[in-house]
């Protein structure tokens, strides 16, 4: 056995030079595909059709397919390839973005999420899988530009070596992957998982998985990942219904818009605000964080419910009904006796009606009989039923005693109506029930996002027009036709080497309903989903966790936060809160550690903040030691006017060079503090979070810096921050964890304990 497996100079030129040949034999079948796909799409776009809409959606149904097939070939061209691993049996496997193979089926690269991947992730020096060497692939453009190797069996390393091969060492590609510069979007990390978090991406489907992980712990990270991953080893159980990825707000969706892409994942994700759970409405309203807690309080469910059936009323006294000049009477226990039988029925308000509706016309249609001297038999009862429906008098009453209403009506009535309001907010303290108060014209906020929802669970939806279902026999014999008929399509367009027949076969059963499953999934509120990842999980409140749960009937969930960062009030405080009442016992929890994000020299000062402070919390340890300590500059004037503030930017912005800058702020001065930042920097300055990731330097709240990081961070009188938010010292936890590098913090007041 050698004793130095280095490498030379000439030798890892030599390796370079073989990477090389892989690679580019990689791009070039990755372009023979994209060809090969994009020729499919141009014979689909120009086939021609017959002037008939079944046809028009078969060609718009291929043509969509093909598309989605270029645009993810397209997606996976940035370090297509980034790895390799030798194995005891003599193998050499490379491990990139996608699986390709050559036209005789020879495997060229191994998918990440593909069982054969995982020891590339898993093995390690004291449990070798099998792996003799992991090697880590540098790309840019189409160039291998360096390499990096484990050895991680030292003992067969010469023997399944290629001629005696020597290691390349180096600082390793996840060190270098933390130092590089932040480009105001998230990147994948799919050549730099760990193990630890290779085994919370490819935990099984079922059930809520629950990732709880400290600042830098890669949890969002590992979440995208593993909705890529469910998405490779579930395709049949969760691509036709999709995924749906909730993160906190747009400016985060911004954030990590390219990650999936950049897995070869898409179309089957829908990415959201909890202010965009409800179809038809775009919330970015806050309200008062009392309001909000108020709202989100699990008491608005039976508050909702007691609204609605207030919406079911009954008579004090008979009802004289003109049908035709004929007068009938409706008696009040004609209404209640047709309201008991309609709250039994189990359906829903709106659909319910319908049975309420029909005893109250049997009640009236005997009376109408006896006036009319007529007899009760079939042609004669169709008659009589069809004049009392033509009555106005007699639809008026129905409608009042049971009115059909929408999500919308409900809650602005609820939120308007004070007197409504109290009948059906008994659960609610009168102090209480007068901060819901507002006008029918205030625009939505995100707490009413759950509250209308709630509310369209409570109300249904009037389906009487709906068909009847066909037989499963005629829907088995033309399942059978549609899998032939796109047998016959792939012989024309090509493409079965990427899609079965039936899979294509389900695409065009879809296509009356045309665009991915994405667009379809957004525009309906009864979609159920296959999966559902939850970022920033601990801000969620029991309100808004109860319509998750209505949008995944499974309960397959990645559930990503860290209690010690809850900002919200009606935030979580002990995931079992959450969960046990959904599901049980059905969810497992797994924990990340290790800090890849910020360096120790920072998170050494965040423990001794968070130990004198009266949250309890595990800081996670940092991977790696910065360059530099944290700064701290004292002012005397008010900070957002002392020119200390403006030097000390300029400094973190010299210092990182091409990299990002925040400033984050207490909310009472935020507006003040950017004025200054501003004009003194006479550049582009975001101000507001929707800007953040646009601007090499930034002002913002902590709530608007949450899940967000930066090259440096410039603090900003953190007393204040403390002293502002509801959850106090956890906001400051999120606002010191968000660097990469550096941390300048500037006050005029006195420092938090720990801090100084």
């Amino acid at each position: 056995m050698r004793r130095d497996i280095a490498a030379t100079g000439a030798e890892v030129a030599a390796q370079l030079e073989v990477e090389q040949h892989h690679v580019s034999l990689l791009y070039e079948t990755l372009d023979r595909m994209r060809a090969e796909a994009g020729h499919a799409l141009k014979i689909a776009i120009s086939s021609p059709t017959t002037a008939t809409p079944g046809a028009r959606s078969e060609r718009d149904a291929f043509v969509q397919l093909y598309s989605s097939r270029v645009s993810q070939l397209q997606a996976v061209e940035e370090r297509l390839c980034f790895g390799r691993m030798d194995t005891t049996d003599g193998l050499r496997r490379y491990i990139g973005r996608v699986g390709i193979s050559d036209i005789d089926r020879t495997e060229l690269l191994v998918d990440w999420r593909a069982p054969a991947a995982e020891p590339f992730y898993q093995a390690t020096a004291a449990q070798p899988q099998d792996v003799v060497r992991r090697r880590q692939i540098s790309t840019a453009a189409r160039k291998v530009t360096a390499l990096q190797d484990e050895v991680l069996n030292l003992e067969a390393f010469e023997t399944v070596g290629v001629n005696g091969d020597a290691a390349v060492v180096g600082d390793g590609a996840l060190f270098a992957s933390l130092e590089a510069a932040r480009s105001g979007r998230m990147r994948d990390i799919v050549a730099t998982i760990q193990a630890d978090q290779d085994r919370a991406i490819r935990a099984p489907l079922s059930g809520v998985f629950v990732i709880q992980g400290g600042p830098g712990t890669g949890k969002t990270a590992v979440a995208l990942h593993r909705a890529a991953f469910l998405l490779y080893a579930n395709r049949e159980k969760i691509s036709r219904s999709g995924v749906l990825v909730v993160g906190p707000n747009r400016v985060f969706l911004r954030y990590i818009e390219q990650v999936l892409p950049g897995l070869g994942e898409s179309e089957a994700v829908l990415a959201v605000t909890p202010g965009d759970l409800f179809p038809g409405i775009t919330a970015d309203v806050e309200d008062a964080p009392a309001v909000a807690a108020l709202k989100s309080d699990a008491r608005m469910v039976s508050v909702l419910a007691h609204a609605v059936r207030l919406r079911q009323r009954l008579i004090e006294r008979p009802r004289v009904l003109n049908v035709d000049g004929v007068r009938i009477k409706l008696h009040p226990e004609d209404v209640r006796r047709a309201r008991d039988h309609a709250r039994r029925s189990g359906k829903k308000h709106n659909q319910a009606r319908a049975v309420f509706a029909k005893d109250v016309l049997n009640s009236l249609v005997r009376q109408l009989a006896e006036a009319r001297g007529i007899e009760l038999d079939g042609d004669g009862r169709e008659a009589l039923l069809a004049a009392l429906h033509e009555s106005v008098d007699v639809r008026r009453e129905i409608n009042l005693c049971w009115m059909p209403v929408t999500p919308y009506r409900l809650l602005r009535d609820l939120f308007a109506d004070a007197a409504y309001r109290d009948r059906a907010a008994r659960a609610l303290r009168r102090d209480e029930r007068a901060a819901l108060q507002r006008p029918r014209t205030a625009p939505w906020t995100v707490s009413d996002v759950a509250l209308l929802d709630e509310a369209a669970e409570l109300l249904g939806v009037d389906d009487s027009s709906l068909h009847a279902d066909r037989s499963e026999a005629i829907e088995r014999a033309e399942r059978r036709a549609e899998v032939e008929y796109a047998r016959s399509v792939q012989d024309t367009f090509g493409g079965s080497d990427f899609i079965t027949a039936e899979a294509l076969a389900e695409r065009y059963a879809q296509s009356d309903s045309l665009g991915s499953v994405a667009e379809r999934a957004a525009a309906d509120r009864e979609w159920s989903f296959g999966h559902i990842v939850v970022d920033e999980a601990q801000e969620l409140s029991p309100m808004m966790w109860r319509l998750l749960m209505r949008r995944c009937p499974s309960h397959s969930m990645t559930v990503v936060g860290d209690i010690a960062q809850t900002g919200a009030l009606a935030g979580v405080s002990r995931w079992r809160d959450v969960f046990a009442p959904h599901v049980g016992e059905r969810w497992n929890l797994s924990e990340l550690t290790v800090n890849y994000r910020t360096p120790a020299q920072i998170m050494q000062l965040v423990s001794r903040v968070m130990a004198a402070s009266p949250v309890e919390v595990n800081v996670p340890e940092s991977a790696r030691h910065g360059a530099d300590d944290p700064i701290f500059t004292a002012v005397s004037a008010p900070v957002e006017r002392s020119e200390a503030l403006l030097e000390a930017v300029r400094q973190e912005l010299e210092a990182v060079e091409e990299g990002t800058v925040v400033v984050i702020t207490p909310r009472g001065i935020h507006d003040a503090v950017a004025r200054l930042v501003g004009a003194g920097l006479g550049g582009a300055v975001s101000a507001t979070s929707a800007e953040a990731l646009d601007t090499q330097v930034s002002v913002l709240t902590v709530a608007e810096a949450k899940g967000l990081e930066f090259d440096s961070v410039v603090l900003v009188e953190p007393s204040q921050i403390v002293a502002e938010s509801s959850r106090g010292h956890n906001d400051l936890y999120v606002a010191m964890t968000r660097p990469t590098k550096r941390l300048h913090v500037v006050h005029a007041s006195e420092l938090p304990l720990g801090m100084g």
